[in-house]
């Protein structure tokens, strides 16, 4: 299995199946581009989530210097490759500041995290994280990207418990937009076919389907088509 596979294996598996979007809806006075930015987060709120959901975007949490941060680790935890897109194509950063915003308990640890990052590659190379090579950098996330799976969550050490968030927020973002879906080919709820109840249960019953109507409700290619009725409610199509 390849890496890539492997994190979708992640995300399916359940372990960012609790990190789930609340949403955001544009503001009233928000300009051609603000809306733009924010109404693909609009549909199926109701007014109090729509407000709840302004508040959030009217708030900054994450500094520039945090969210640059933010961006490298995206793209090296998921980066665009083989064809694929990656984080940073789905806007992840920016779902991940309104993550922090919507569920305060995760601030402390990403904001704890992002700092242990800057002194690690200061210590190590004279560097901030974003300053440092490619090369660098994954050597850091190294020692912090394979947890002790014989240790509870809760008493791993902060950066463990950073880059863990960082990771499942990450694939939580990706796999919830287009982009991610249209990767794990997911094609949401869909009819099943039915061509009618089984020849040996009509037998059982002594019945069986009268040709016209048979040909007109098991026809698969008229699934899509609306039935119409005459005036006296007989089935014309």
């Amino acid at each position: 299995m390849d890496r890539r596979k492997s994190l979708k294996s992640i995300l399916l598996g359940g372990v960012a199946s609790g990190l789930a979007v609340h949403g955001c809806n544009p503001k009233p006075e928000a300009t051609t581009e603000e809306t733009l930015a924010v109404n693909k987060y609009a549909y199926g709120r109701t007014p109090k989530e729509q407000e709840a959901i302004e508040e959030l975007l009217s708030e900054t949490f994450f500094k520039e210097h945090e969210m640059t941060t933010i961006a490298a680790l995206c793209n090296l935890i998921l980066p665009a490759e083989d064809g694929l897109k990656g984080a940073l194509d789905a806007e992840v950063p920016d779902f991940i500041e309104f993550m922090v915003k919507d569920i305060p308990e995760y601030q402390p640890t990403l904001r704890g995290g992002l700092m242990w990052l800057d002194h690690k590659c200061n210590t190590e190379f004279d560097v901030e994280f974003i300053a440092a090579s490619e090369d660098q950098q994954k050597s850091v996330l190294d020692t912090i990207a394979f947890p002790d799976i014989t240790i509870p969550e809760a008493e791993r050490p902060l950066e463990i418990q950073f880059f863990s968030l960082m990771r499942n927020l990450t694939l939580t973002g990706y796999y919830t937009t287009k982009i991610g879906i249209d990767e794990l080919g997911y094609k949401g709820n869909s009819p099943n076919v039915w061509d009618g109840v089984p020849e040996h249960v009509l037998q059982q019953h002594g019945v069986s389907y009268d040709e016209d109507w048979l040909a007109k409700c098991v026809d698969q290619s008229k699934r899509g088509t609306l039935a119409e009725w005459d005036e006296n409610g007989n089935l014309l199509t």
